[in-house]
């Protein structure tokens, strides 16, 4: 039997990679330029408050490892992403999954990715940030609407 968890685990794992940097090079347009969004980073959320940290930073390196080697993502875009799943998955770590920490994560790690990204780019990080805050909207509402689906569906299949 524990064999077969593991193959189960190892398997969910990779579908949930694969869908994460699927959503990653998926970009929905924004009436702004620059400003467009990601549905990775509301599944992100999802992901690290169904499985955890530990098991989502798994997922995330092994989506990051996909997009670099498919090349739909350079070194930045994935240090930038790295930075987004320690603090954002690090928020629902420390203070727990409740609504506040689902809807405060996903901006907390977008935040930060900017204000790094500014820094490597020799830009203004607050016109990052600024380009960011509809996308930022965008998943704090998807992912208080994605999370309660997720985790219905975690529970009842997976056994995860």
């Amino acid at each position: 039997m524990k064999n077969r968890e593991m193959i189960r685990k190892m398997t969910t794992n990779a579908l949930l990679a694969a869908l994460l940097a699927l959503f990653g090079i998926m970009k929905l347009p924004s009436p702004l330029p620059g400003c467009e969004f990601q549905l990775s980073a509301p599944f992100a959320i999802c992901i690290a408050a169904c499985f955890g940290f530990k098991r989502y930073f798994k997922i995330g390196l092994l989506a990051s490892a996909m997009n670099l080697i498919l090349g739909t993502h350079s070194i930045v875009n994935i240090s930038i992403a790295m930075i987004f799943r320690v603090v954002a998955g690090g928020v629902l770590a420390i203070f727990g999954v409740n609504p506040v920490t689902i809807v405060v994560s996903g901006p907390l790690g977008t935040i930060t990715g900017r204000l790094t990204l500014g820094g490597i780019m020799g830009t203004n990080p607050l016109t990052l940030v600024a380009a960011a805050v509809p996308g930022m909207i965008f998943t704090a509402v998807a992912a208080t609407v994605m999370y309660p689906v997720m985790r219905r569906l975690v529970q009842r299949g997976t056994g995860c």
